[in-house]
């Protein structure tokens, strides 16, 4: 991204056809890119949700583990991210020695909330089903963002074409 920025701005900078001709190339490719992405999400929003599912309980069976080792303290790292983020905590059937350390992986509020309230795979679940078109909203706005960068750049590329030389 930095490199097609700066060569959007160089190129605008040094009134470079070639230049911008280029920038707006990667554009189109990243805008590709972006409209393939997201349909690729929608297509397969249940398929990311239980990937999410099974990477939040692939860190809660390491933040469980009896030893201490780095990757335990990795995986509690990650289940903070997780429970900070959406606001939950555990599983939502969790074992007695999830109970036991649910104090230093989850918030107090968290933790006193009712057990339906609290499941991070309800969560994650929710976040892809009730919460998807804030993801298409945010997308559709950068898509029009690179729509307008295009149209500029290829404004600028033909203003350049047309303006007389300097010698």
């Amino acid at each position: 991204m930095m490199l097609v920025g700066f060569l959007g701005c160089y190129g605008a900078i040094q009134e470079s056809q070639c230049l911008l001709g280029t920038f707006f190339f990667f554009l189109v490719i990243l805008f590709a890119c972006e409209v393939a992405a997201a349909l690729w999400g929608f297509m397969n929003k249940d398929t990311v949700s239980k990937e999410l599912i099974n990477f939040y309980d692939a860190a809660y069976i390491k933040a469980m583990d009896v030893s201490d080792t780095s990757s335990k303290d990795s995986a509690s790292k990650v289940l903070n991210v997780f429970h900070n983020a959406l606001d939950c905590c555990g599983k939502g059937n969790d074992t007695l020695l999830f109970q036991n350390v649910a104090a230093s992986l989850c918030s107090e509020n968290t933790r006193n909330k009712p057990e339906k309230d609290k499941s991070c795979h309800l969560k994650l679940i929710s976040l892809f089903s009730d919460k998807l078109y804030l993801i298409g909203l945010a997308a559709l706005a950068v898509a029009v963002i690179m729509v307008f960068e295009m149209i500029f750049t290829m404004v600028l590329c033909c203003g350049i074409r047309n303006s007389p030389g300097v010698y």
